[in-house]
């Protein structure tokens, strides 16, 4: 008999919730959002918007868009565009944030890098 303690469901594997990323230079590089003086998200929530992001540019298509909510604060990362370049690719993300009942949203792009197998932001 096979007994399965957290059955997976089909929606969680959209959920970055599912997915435990642990933070790597590339996550570290993105922007610290801010909603005010001293108002930053906390350690929680900001693990939960590094996921949405890491999980959007890295497994996302575009227009998939990857909620993320923790502690009171919420928001989502999609991926809009991918396009070829030189030994990799790049994507550009929009990203939302709501936190202190105040928005923040921008778009970054990201790039990969076949011959290093690694990801770095361009601004």
């Amino acid at each position: 008999m096979l007994l399965v303690a957290n059955p997976v469901l089909a929606n969680d594997i959209n959920n970055p919730r599912f997915f435990e990323y642990k933070s790597d230079s590339f996550v570290n590089e993105l922007v610290n959002v801010s909603f005010g003086w001293f108002k930053t998200l906390n350690d929680n929530q900001r693990s939960a918007y590094n996921q949405s992001v890491t999980h959007a540019v890295m497994f996302a298509e575009n227009g998939q868009r990857v909620d993320w909510y923790r502690d009171g604060a919420s928001g989502y990362s999609i991926p809009v565009m991918t396009w070829p370049n030189g030994s990799g690719y790049c994507r550009r993300i929009h990203v939302q944030s709501v936190a202190y009942g105040v928005e923040r949203t921008f778009s970054q792009t990201a790039c990969f890098d076949n011959a290093h197998g690694n990801w770095r932001w361009i601004r």
